[in-house]
């Protein structure tokens, strides 16, 4: 069955169906949807997940044994099939078709691809998850609804912002969603609920102090660790919060890792990163920083930096500053050269 995007979340309150594919080349609201599926699946006790990414010579024979060794007591599992292409191949669509018709009771099968086209949406493997499940296309926002989509979400937030904060937020993200709700996630860090206007919008950019942990990140990005330690010494003399450098590394290191996913996967990283609409002024620094880390770098990276934002926050007894200065060391580093 086809599940309108905005329908998800009452869809899940009712009912879980065996499989899911989601679709679409929105990464912010694939990643939603995705985790409102998981969400639901926790509360029926699907308590283990296991993820496996379609790359260069995947074995399919892995998916399909996948979830046969569970015990009486087990508990419900999880699967998940990333497709970074949306072409699974022959092998592939039988093994998915193959998969999907066996889902369902303590076994529950999640597929996340790219937006597909009209072949690619009829092939096997996309019409059994739709019939056994559900489809959930996910479309992107119009320029022409972007307004009301940033004002929703700011207000959802905690944010009460007036219509030129909107407007200017607007204007800057140039229709990219997962910028603007970084955004909004930055104000709501550095204001706190309540009003929100365009001068504060306009201040949370062009504090200085703010704007070095943007240089910060494209050095280490860049590979210039020395200007990077400078900057985050200089960030700390200014007394910036641990938690705003922390959450600037780890969403940068989350699209890495993303961008890392799609080439192993065979993708074209000129083309992931205009999906993923990294900035043109940044796409240098952003493809010679992929080809020095492989994806369990960026993973490895991300986990640290989610350790070093609980140290920040008080959930981990550990120095904040400190790990943030091995990541940003790690990350400006040669890692692993490209073959």
């Amino acid at each position: 069955m086809k599940i309108a995007a905005n329908q998800l979340s009452s869809h899940l309150a009712k009912s879980l169906l065996p499989c899911y594919l989601v679709t679409g080349d929105e990464p912010l609201l694939v990643q939603e949807a995705l985790d409102s599926i998981r969400a639901a699946a926790r509360v029926q006790g699907f308590g283990t997940r296991e993820l496996f990414v379609q790359t260069t010579g995947f074995d399919w024979n892995d998916l399909s044994s996948a979830g046969g060794n569970l015990s009486l007591f087990a508990e419900r599992q999880i699967i998940e099939l990333r497709l970074p292409t949306g072409k699974p191949g022959i092998k592939g669509s039988a093994a998915i078709a193959d998969f999907a018709a066996g889902a369902g009771g303590d076994i529950l099968f999640i597929v996340s691809a790219p937006k597909l086209d009209r072949n690619a949406a009829k092939a096997k493997w996309a019409s059994a998850l739709e019939q056994h499940g559900g489809l959930i296309q996910v479309w992107p926002v119009s320029q022409r609804d972007l307004p009301g989509w940033i004002s929703g979400r700011m207000r959802d937030a905690g944010l009460q912002p007036d219509a030129d904060a909107v407007a200017l937020i607007t204007d800057r993200v140039e229709g990219n969603l997962l910028a603007a709700q970084q955004e909004i996630e930055k104000l709501r860090l550095l204001l706190g609920e309540g009003p929100v206007s365009a001068r504060d919008v306009d201040g949370a950019v062009a504090d200085s102090s703010r704007f070095d942990v943007y240089k910060l990140v494209d050095a280490a990005v860049g590979g210039n660790a020395g200007r990077a330690i400078r900057i985050l010494g200089g960030v700390r003399a200014e007394g910036v919060e641990p938690v705003i450098v922390m959450w600037a590394l780890t969403r940068e290191l989350r699209a890495l890792a993303g961008l890392a996913e799609s080439v192993r996967g065979g993708a074209d990283l000129g083309s992931a990163m205009r999906q993923a609409r990294v900035w043109q002024s940044r796409q240098g620094i952003v493809r010679a920083c992929v080809s020095r880390h492989s994806v369990d770098n960026f993973y490895r990276l991300l986990k640290q930096s989610r350790d070093a934002d609980a140290a920040a926050k008080g959930q981990k007894r550990a120095d904040p500053w400190q790990l943030a200065t091995d990541i940003v060391l790690e990350l400006a580093s040669s890692g692993r050269r490209a073959a």
